[in-house]
């Protein structure tokens, strides 16, 4: 069974500056598109940014721009750097396998990590 793990969150200031990290168990990593997503308190949770295989990205219209994604295949490793955080992006941030479906990034693995708290204060 494939594991990630998430970690770096914290508490920043509106400006700030944060890096997530996700470690994954390495079985099928090399082969996976992974990508990031957060869920708000009540709220849905939503696709933020991803890595192909080959390292191409992708991003929502509120993450372009301010975070970035990228990966290290020899380390199973999936981070996430966000810039100019804004209070609404606090948010638990998980990591997943993600597909492409009906045009929209979606996550693959059914089971999610513990997900790494970002809280932003205004």
């Amino acid at each position: 069974q494939v594991l990630v793990e998430e970690s770096g969150g914290g508490l920043v200031q509106a400006g700030g500056s944060l890096r997530l990290s996700c470690q994954h168990s390495g079985l099928t990593f090399s082969s996976s598109a992974m990508g990031w997503f957060r869920q708000a308190p009540g709220k849905a949770r939503e696709f933020v940014a991803g890595v192909g295989r080959s390292g191409y990205t992708y991003y929502r219209d509120f993450a372009e721009g301010r975070f970035t994604i990228s990966r290290d295949n020899a380390k199973y490793m999936v981070t996430l750097e966000m810039n100019n955080l804004k209070p609404e992006d606090t948010a638990m941030y998980y990591c997943n396998k993600i597909g492409l479906e009906d045009g929209k990034w979606v996550p693959v693995y059914a089971y999610w990590g513990r997900g790494t708290q970002v809280t932003v204060s205004s």
